[in-house]
């Protein structure tokens, strides 16, 4: 469990063992990082359906050491007929969770692929096809994978929120209770879709036949999402923030994602670093900085084009300075503020010449909205439930805004030379876990395995939950845990290994070619090398 991965010849590290392969089998042919991505995102979305899907968004971070790298926003902006009025016209004080109501957001996960294949296509010569790409995806679900027992568990307690929601109980309640563990998952309608793009190219999504039926369909449920909206949908090479912290270089992707969070973590960290990882004063500093971090970006971070203070001026030495004055080093400080949901997969790859990929992708809460489309079997995303209703709020709703994301891939240029490609699911927790693998692996110098291993905490609401409290497994030591609550920490102990802390993960690639994998024991996860 605690053994790093090494290999020379390319690595793919992912949270499904089918997807780590799928991208594995694209480098063993010549493909290079980028491509094999893509045959693993589009596996995930097939595998790992209850966390991401076609019907989602994602994020991605290209680069190797010595350069900045590439960032790709493949987020949906709010649908042009979804305004505020529009929902309190149907009597809604908030936007619904679940249901087509919830649907209000292109899905941008799609174009995001096509961007990341021009690119690899440009810069990094990329040959293979897109058909040699998708097609682990199309068997996986034509052919079916076996039931995972966090995507049963996850249909067993969602249940009573979505059997009702359109196409939902038809794919995963069809004998009237969840598959079993182990039981075989065909998706026949989502193979032809797939199938269909790798014939018709990926932007039949958002301007083909395929963007066409999408489009009827959700009209059809309720959705105020329209073809003109997928129409104008365009996937961005942005670049990434970053800042420094104790002598490495670690990048993130700007607003509207929470990676200015994460980043923020860090940089207040590095002004109050603990002699060891693990111990009281690690868990109770990055705690502690995670609380001043959230609540700038609580108040700040929304569509870019929106925000009050730039992520940049946020980041600058002066605010970091003074944000750092609001930092309890002593005692805990008083907690909680609104907390952010989400459910996600990352995923990472690095080929033999050090190309490195870190992505994410997500379809919000676990299903999404739940809506699956019956003409194309795509479950659509609810990430447009993050906008308020609120006249004043930071995050209201406005048509063809962008929501507030959680889900942030991160990448780091370590003081030595090394690429550290990493991140997690999780919504309130990925800046936190972010923070925890950063921290032990490049700060501590533990082995990467065991960064990834390590009992985990997370400060905030988890799934189902209302409480706001710290949450703290088990396997760490007693004294530290008594400690912590001494210094006046409201903690829940929970089991040794729990999902909702998140499913991490890391490539690392050295300046001799070496590359070290780690996956997240919580999941069903995996590093294929070669």
């Amino acid at each position: 469990m605690l053994q790093t991965k090494r290999s020379y010849g390319g690595m793919v590290t992912a949270p499904h063992h089918l997807a780590a392969q799928a991208g594995l089998g694209v480098l063993s042919e010549g493909g290079n990082a980028i491509e094999a991505m893509i045959a693993s995102a589009a596996t995930i979305a097939v595998v790992y359906p209850h966390m991401n899907g076609l019907g989602g968004d994602s994020f991605w971070l290209v680069g190797r050491a010595g350069s900045t790298p590439v960032g790709i926003q493949a987020c949906g902006r709010a649908a042009l007929a979804a305004d505020r009025a529009w929902y309190r016209e149907r009597g809604c004080s908030n936007i619904p969770g679940r249901g087509p109501l919830a649907a209000l957001t292109v899905a941008g996960t799609v174009d995001g692929w096509q961007k990341a294949y021009d690119l690899s296509r440009d810069r990094h010569g990329g040959q293979l096809p897109l058909t040699r790409l998708l097609e682990p995806a199309i068997r996986h679900a034509e052919e079916g994978v076996a039931v995972t027992s966090t995507l049963h568990e996850n249909i067993c307690k969602k249940r009573h929120e979505l059997e009702d929601v359109p196409g939902f109980a038809e794919v995963y309640l069809s004998q009237g209770a969840a598959p079993a563990v182990g039981t075989r998952l065909q998706q026949a309608r989502v193979a032809e879709t797939l199938r269909r793009l790798a014939r018709a190219g990926l932007a039949d999504f958002y301007r083909g036949d395929l963007a066409r039926s999408m489009a009827a369909d959700l009209e059809r449920l309720g959705s105020p999402l329209r073809f003109a909206d997928l129409e104008r949908h365009q996937a961005s090479l942005v670049e990434p923030l970053s800042v420094d912290v104790a002598g490495h270089k670690v990048f993130n992707m700007p607003p509207p994602t929470q990676g200015l969070a994460s980043l923020l973590i860090l940089a207040l960290y590095a002004r109050c670093m603990a002699d060891e990882a693990d111990g009281v004063d690690h868990v109770h500093h990055l705690v502690e900085c995670t609380k001043a971090a959230f609540r700038v970006r609580n108040r700040y971070v929304t569509d870019p084009e929106h925000m009050k203070r730039s992520a940049g001026e946020l980041l600058s030495s002066e605010s970091l300075a003074a944000l750092y004055r609001t930092v309890s080093i002593g005692r805990a400080a008083s907690w909680p503020d609104p907390p952010k949901q989400g459910d996600t997969v990352w995923l990472a790859a690095t080929d033999r010449t050090g190309l490195s990929v870190s992505f994410i992708q997500s379809v919000y809460w676990e299903f999404g909205s739940g809506v699956i489309l019956p003409e194309t079997g795509i479950t659509w995303q609810n990430r447009g439930t993050s906008f308020s209703l609120g006249e004043a709020d930071t995050n209201r709703l406005d048509p063809g805004r962008l929501p507030f994301h959680t889900i942030q891939p991160a990448m780091a240029e370590l003081g030595d030379g090394r690429l550290m490609s990493f991140g997690t699911m999780g919504g309130e927790g990925q800046p936190q876990t972010q923070a925890a693998v950063f921290t032990r692996y490049a700060l501590y110098g533990q082995q990467l395995q065991s960064a990834i291993t390590a009992p985990r905490w997370l400060l905030g609401r988890t799934w189902g939950e209302e409480n706001n409290n710290l949450k703290i497994e088990s396997r760490f030591e007693k004294s530290t845990i008594d400690r912590l609550r001494a210094r006046g920490h409201d903690i829940q102990v929970a089991g040794p290994f729990e999902e909702f802390m998140g499913h991490a993960g890391a490539i690392v690639w050295h300046p001799d070619g070496l590359l070290e994998g780690a996956s997240d024991p919580r999941s069903d996860g995996a590093v294929a090398a070669r």
